[in-house]
């Protein structure tokens, strides 16, 4: 229900858009489309990423809710830009850029005039809650909820809980003590805050993800036919960026425990990253070169069309807050067989809408995949489960319901 908000939220972001980010687009625009003046906030903007988001480029006047931080490269130019910044701050927010300089010198001394410029932008946009998406980019920027008089808020989406600064116990200190307010993705994500030192009482809403039902087409008829053989080899897929923490190397194991049990499989894996070369290394090793292909980044319709033609997806993760992309599956009707990393059992039922393994695996991610290769009333079932599920709990009205509580609780 659209209900104009005269709250100014902004969002904090390194890079926007991102085509591994989907979920901060549709946040994005499903706010705004609710009448939240709602603003973006980016060291980066990917311009030539819109194209792989049809909805941004669709509003025009959306644009103006991006605001890209003024360039610190080459360093020669920010003494140039910094009197530029200066007056678009006094001309656009002449009180509240008193504000910050004022409570700022007392604090900082003459790095306030650096940190003036980084936060330039910002201050223009004089928000009412500042919200960073990520935890770990809140970090050594809590001063603004003071300088701004705004309130501070953040999500933690798994990285920035699970590894990042294990290694120093107060790396968050300063965080809690600022924060209004907390957005997790799962409860595995809470008990992994309270563990870094959260504070149990503070305001903290779990939002996991959600997906647009309009564009995921009804799943497809599921072969009635036994997979795995020659003829009908069992269509598997996997969806992520290629990194160590997705575990690619345990489900390339449990492909060749599938094959030296007769099972043909076909397992294609999209997603770009870091982890190629070794990946491909580790394909070549174990002899799976025409069972296994790396299909490479895609945009969402070609990620859609690649479920619409699998019998299983899977998801071998070490480390995960909860996978949109393994919710896409369940969306498209595909049974799932993922590991019991971070939030998954939250995202999967075990044997309702799929399969929840042990991290590092290969042979128990083999025995799910061979026992749904083997049973399509299984596969249909589970795939139907999943869809059912998707559409009872992580529809994107939902979601954007349960955002919208949580600003209007700050």
């Amino acid at each position: 229900m659209y209900h104009p908000n005269s709250t100014r939220l902004v969002l904090i972001l390194s890079t926007f858009p991102q085509q591994s980010e989907t979920f901060i687009v549709s946040k994005f625009l499903g706010l705004s489309s609710r009448g939240w003046d709602i603003h973006i906030i980016c060291n980066q903007h990917h311009r030539n990423a819109w194209p792989l988001f049809p909805d941004l480029v669709a509003d025009p006047t959306i644009r103006k809710q991006i605001h890209p931080a003024w360039p610190v490269e080459p360093r020669w130019l920010v003494p140039l830009l910094f009197p530029v910044s200066l007056a678009a701050c006094l001309l656009s927010a002449p009180r509240l850029t008193c504000r910050y300089l004022r409570k700022g010198w007392r604090r900082f001394g003459w790095d306030i005039f650096h940190r003036f410029y980084l936060d330039a932008r910002l201050i223009r946009i004089r928000p009412d809650i500042l919200h960073f998406e990520f935890g770990a980019l809140a970090v050594g920027r809590t001063y603004l909820k003071e300088l701004l008089g705004c309130q501070l808020s953040v999500s933690f989406r798994g990285y920035d809980l699970n590894f990042v600064a294990l290694d120093e116990p107060d790396y968050y200190a300063e965080l809690w003590d600022a924060l209004d307010g907390c957005h997790l993705l799962s409860e595995h994500l809470w008990q992994r805050a309270l563990a870094r030192g959260c504070p149990l009482e503070l305001d903290h809403k779990l939002i996991p993800p959600a997906v647009d039902l309009t564009i995921y087409p009804e799943p497809r008829s599921h072969q009635d036919e036994a997979l795995g053989t020659p003829k009908y080899p069992l269509r598997i897929l996997s969806v992520g960026r290629l990194e160590w923490k997705k575990g690619y190397e345990h489900a390339l194991q449990a492909i060749r425990i599938l094959q030296e049990r007769g099972v043909s499989c076909e397992y294609r894996i999209v997603g770009g990253g870091e982890y190629r070369d070794p990946l491909h290394f580790a394909r070549y090793q174990m002899g799976l070169e025409e069972a296994v292909t790396f299909c490479g980044s895609m945009d969402h319709p070609g990620v859609l069309e690649k479920l619409s033609r699998a019998d299983v997806f899977l998801h071998p993760s070490l480390s995960e807050g909860f996978c949109n992309a393994v919710l896409e599956a369940q969306a498209m009707g595909v049974p799932v067989v993922c590991t019991d990393a971070g939030g998954l059992p939250e995202n999967v039922i075990d044997g309702l809408t799929g399969f929840v393994v042990p991290r590092r695996d290969p042979a128990a991610m083999a025995d799910k995949l061979s026992l749904l290769a083997g049973n399509p009333d299984l596969r249909r079932k589970m795939g139907a489960a999943g869809r059912q599920r998707v559409e009872a709990h992580f529809r994107m009205d939902q979601q954007l319901d349960a955002f919208e509580d949580f600003y209007e609780s700050l």
